[in-house]
């Protein structure tokens, strides 16, 4: 059976990071481990193996569903809605 494409692909836009760090931890003084950025608006934010896991949190509250990696030498993206690779 054939992987469905991912329908909220659609609600990813050219964006602008936020920063060159998560906007939450350069905010309070925290770190991060590795930094995701939202596909929907350029927010920053840290994995979920950092102690804030802003990323995630940022997703939660906005519903912004497409996220990739922050790091240049990692070319994924990662739907939160239907929790795989896209």
């Amino acid at each position: 059976m054939e992987a469905q494409p991912c329908e909220h692909l659609a609600q990813m836009r050219e964006v602008q990071p936020s920063g060159n760090g998560c906007k939450e931890c350069l905010e309070t003084g925290g770190t991060w481990v590795q930094l995701r950025e939202c596909l929907s608006c350029g927010h920053v934010g840290c994995c979920d193996s950092s102690p804030g896991k802003h990323a995630t949190a940022h997703y939660e509250s906005s519903g912004h569903p497409v996220m990739r990696s922050f790091q240049s030498s990692r070319d994924w993206r990662w739907c939160y809605v239907d929790e795989r690779m896209v």
